[in-house]
């Protein structure tokens, strides 16, 4: 088993959940509650200043592709987006501003 470095003092996670009907398809951002960023996954822990803490986690779980649930006390995926619609326009691609790393927290 691995340990995860929890951050808790950040905002919950957010991932795409679906997708708008207009041209181009904008992202919907849906918030998961309870949330805390995995920031870093280890073999063996260190001293870290609180609010930061360390859990135990499975060996394939990756910073900032998983979160800390809060209230069950469990490490989860986050999910991945769906696909992308095409555009009727033919612009397939996210505006600059929403083209995120969705494995990565969003303030």
């Amino acid at each position: 088993m691995k340990q995860a470095l929890i951050s808790p003092n950040e905002e919950p996670i957010k991932y795409i959940s679906g997708w708008t009907q207009d041209d181009p398809p904008q992202p919907i951002y849906t918030v998961i509650l309870n949330s805390c960023r995995v920031a870093e996954v280890m073999d063996q822990t260190f001293e870290v200043a609180p609010p930061l803490f360390w859990v135990e986690c499975a060996n394939d779980v990756k910073a900032d592709k998983w979160y800390y649930d809060t209230e069950n006390q469990t490490i989860d995926i986050i999910p991945l987006p769906p696909t992308q619609p095409s555009s009727l326009s033919g612009d397939t691609n996210i505006p600059p501003e929403n083209n995120i790393d969705v494995n990565q927290t969003i303030s």
